[in-house]
């Protein structure tokens, strides 16, 4: 079952401030996570239930870390879609 811990953070970028005026919250989760467990877990914790999810799978890029070759996590990305007029207070800019 999914849970709030599986969300790493809320993306704030100008893309996507440009969305939030829309009513598209963007946030980054951990790869397990599904759009069926995103859905309850804003149903849960913040009582708004999403209308839209589309989700990207992000890879990480590969990197070098003080001379040694390595990877960045991998990452999932979903776009929420919220109804006419909800706001997530805790949220918001």
């Amino acid at each position: 079952m999914a849970d709030i811990t599986d969300i790493k953070s809320i993306i704030y970028t100008e893309k996507t401030l440009a969305l939030q005026e829309d009513g598209v919250i963007v946030v980054q989760t951990s790869p397990r996570m599904t759009k069926t467990g995103l859905k309850e877990v804003f149903r849960e914790y913040f009582g708004i239930v999403p209308t839209n999810i589309n989700s990207l799978n992000q890879n990480g890029k590969t990197k070098r870390f003080r001379g040694v070759p390595g990877k960045q996590n991998d990452f999932k990305k979903f776009y929420v879609k919220l109804p006419e007029g909800a706001e997530i207070e805790s949220l918001a800019v």
